[in-house]
């Protein structure tokens, strides 16, 4: 079974637009700076983009075959489906296993998100169309994280069978890889000058 992931599709478009800016812009320092201020302004690029890769190509909740595994800014969380006590939306989805409470970064439920989505079932539920107002009770004021919440609801009672592993909360190699290179830039920078 392919994983499914569930992340913000703005952030990852986002995140990879500026991957692709930040590449241009070193390519861009090394063939036309020079130093130090082309090391300070890599510098500066570093600390920006390891900050985009952590906030906004890094975070998803990931579902696999055995459980869930949550991927926020700076750790990492795998919780089986057997381990999933609950899970609910405040503003944003937060998973339950035993002592261990997992929030994920992504998808989120922002307030103007809530409202949007009560104002979409207010508007269907007022329609004259029978198929919208009953569209419009079954979807209530929801938005993409309650339905991703839904599904990992939904997930964990199915395949409590399927499960594997134990719940586990770590640090992310990549992430603190990618905050180690922007302070080692923002040191090199600080020597240079």
């Amino acid at each position: 079974m392919k994983p499914q992931v569930f992340r913000s599709k703005a952030a990852w478009l986002f995140g990879w637009f500026w991957m692709l800016f930040a590449s241009w812009n070193v390519w861009d320092l090394t063939a036309h700076g020079r130093m130090p201020s082309a090391l300070i302004a890599g510098a500066v690029l570093g600390v920006i983009t390891a900050l985009v890769f952590v906030m906004a190509l890094r975070p998803a909740v990931v579902v696999e075959e055995g459980g869930v595994r949550v991927r926020n800014v700076l750790r990492n969380a795998y919780v089986p489906w057997n381990g999933v006590d609950d899970v609910s939306v405040t503003n944003a989805i937060v998973i339950e296993s035993g002592d261990t409470t997992v929030r994920c970064w992504t998808p989120q439920a922002t307030a103007r998100e809530r409202v949007r989505a009560a104002g979409r079932a207010a508007k269907a539920a007022k329609s004259a169309n029978k198929a919208e107002r009953a569209a419009a009770e079954a979807v209530g004021a929801r938005t993409h994280a309650d339905w991703v919440a839904d599904q990992l609801t939904e997930m964990s009672r199915s395949r409590r069978e399927n499960s594997s592993g134990e719940t586990s909360v770590t640090w992310s190699p990549s992430a603190l890889a990618a905050v180690a290179a922007a302070v080692a830039l923002v040191v090199a920078a600080f020597v240079a000058s």
